[in-house]
């Protein structure tokens, strides 16, 4: 049985560049924003005065909702 060959396509042929990415590729970075983001929000670190800033009550919601879904 012989090999079958891909043959290429020129991109100046089709007037345009097709990037095909593994699903990794994508998933890891946002996986790891992810982590990251979670370890910046960690309330038992956090020392924060009296009044807090809007931003980070909301982030402390979306931190308790991720926490909730999670299994």
């Amino acid at each position: 049985m012989s090999a079958r060959s891909h043959t290429r396509r020129d991109p100046a042929e089709s007037g345009s560049i097709e990037v095909q990415l593994p699903w990794w590729a994508v998933a890891l970075p946002a996986l790891a924003f992810a982590a990251l983001l979670l370890l910046i929000l960690n309330p038992a670190d956090a020392h924060a005065a009296s009044g807090q800033p809007m931003v980070t009550q909301l982030l402390e919601r979306i931190q308790e909702t991720i926490l909730r879904l999670a299994p």
